[in-house]
């Protein structure tokens, strides 16, 4: 979804697998049915497939107009460069699919993602996000493996390039949540979280050898595990490219030591997001995200704690490199404009602008905000799934700025 970090993608190559169903052309625009209820009839659009095919002077059957997929793949393997990762060898799978025959319910995804970069950085995950029983039940997925050089800088929002602290270590995530709707658009629910960072060492910045984590408190192995328990309202029809709605997800954890966790801890993370179509008559959408994570009730391990870019999906503070800011609570808000460059909906564009504070240590008062802004484009590659790929050029403070792209839209 909003996984792959690439700058420049050398090659893509789209796969489109076709589940049939009924010779049923309503079912084809629903799929993109918008949470207004006006229906998007997708087989007016172009996508990345649609190019290829005329490429390779491919005419598609009349009988594939007809029918939607129950399944759809968006593959794109690629090699590119990122501020984050330098070069990186990339590939992402999204799966786009109905676990329900009612073709009115909600669409399931399934996310994978590995890439191996300049920095040695070794990465493989999968997210995903499940209904069932008639739109009742959701489960949703979060495992990853990662091998993981990377920088520190510090606590808080006044940490400069100079604090860069050098880290390698080994992570396991295992996140897994059931939701129970209780309402419209309302689920209540919990599940098991664990965070296991190993083999960790760092050499210290330079400038400072008695840098921020010595000061937290240092660890080479550390286990965060426990239960959450969760609160969604969530009107969107399709998370991967929202055109309207209301997202707001209160997700309270208690890490406790009968359960293997290092220490007892508490975090506590509330992501606001609101999309409106304007103009009203477009599918141009003007998309605010807000998050705000905070620990308490114990001390949450260094790596464990509200970063930049460690939310969900990677995506919090686009224009700065992931981990450049770090505290033991944080405030974001961001907003986006997208809009049709191309009355087809195979290009599109954006500007965005962001802000992140997160507060000082051991004070643990927010003093800063470190603000980013940016635009990009889109490019649709798959327009049942309404799936597109996203090149984002972002400025930060202290000079902070590079390319950012994922395979969805980044909130």
């Amino acid at each position: 979804m909003r996984l792959a970090t690439l700058v420049i993608t050398l090659f893509l190559f789209f796969l489109l697998v076709d589940a049939r169903a009924q010779n049923d052309t309503s079912k084809l625009r629903q799929i993109n049915k918008n949470e207004d209820g006006a229906v998007v009839d997708s087989s007016k659009q172009r996508d990345m497939i649609d190019v290829i095919n005329a490429i390779f002077n491919k005419k598609t059957k009349p009988e594939d107009r007809k029918t939607t997929p129950k399944l759809v793949v968006s593959f794109v393997p690629a090699i590119g460069y990122t501020l984050s990762t330098g070069f990186v060898v990339d590939a992402s799978v999204n799966l786009v699919f109905y676990t329900q025959k009612n073709w009115k319910k909600n669409i399931s995804f399934v996310d994978f993602e590995g890439f191996y970069d300049s920095r040695a950085q070794k990465n493989f995950f999968t997210q995903s996000s499940i209904w069932a029983d008639d739109d009742k039940l959701r489960f949703i997925g979060d495992l990853r493996f990662l091998k993981y050089p990377d920088d520190t800088f510090g606590l808080g929002s006044f940490t400069t390039e100079d604090d860069a602290n050098a880290l390698v270590y080994n992570y396991i995530r295992f996140y897994e949540t059931v939701l129970r709707r209780v309402a419209t658009g309302v689920f209540l629910g919990g599940g098991y979280n664990l965070d296991y960072h190993y083999n960790i060492t760092q050499t210290g910045p330079v400038s400072n050898p008695v840098n921020d984590y010595n000061r937290y408190g240092f660890a080479s192995t550390t286990v965060s595990s426990g239960v959450d328990l969760t609160f969604l309202y969530d009107t969107r029809r399709n998370p991967v490219n929202p055109l309207g709605g209301t997202y707001a997800n209160l997700i309270f954890r208690q890490n406790l030591t009968a359960m293997g966790s290092d220490a007892n801890w508490e975090s506590l993370q509330l992501d606001l997001r609101k999309y409106y179509r304007f103009p009203a008559n477009t599918n141009n959408v003007l998309g605010i995200w807000n998050m705000d994570w905070f620990t308490f009730n114990g001390q949450a391990p260094y790596l464990d704690l509200p970063s930049t870019g460690w939310d969900t999906f990677n995506n919090l503070g686009r224009g700065y490199v992931i981990g450049r800011f770090r505290g033991v609570n944080l405030i974001y808000l961001e907003t986006e404009y997208r809009f049709g460059i191309t009355n087809n909906g195979l290009l599109g564009g954006v500007v965005f602008a962001n802000g992140q504070s997160f507060s000082d240590y051991p004070s643990g008062a927010f003093k800063k905000i470190d603000p980013s802004v940016g635009a990009g484009f889109r490019v649709k590659i798959n327009k049942h799934s309404n799936t597109n790929v996203c090149l984002d050029y972002a400025y930060g403070f202290e000079n902070s700025k590079g390319f950012f792209v994922n395979l969805g839209e980044v909130f």
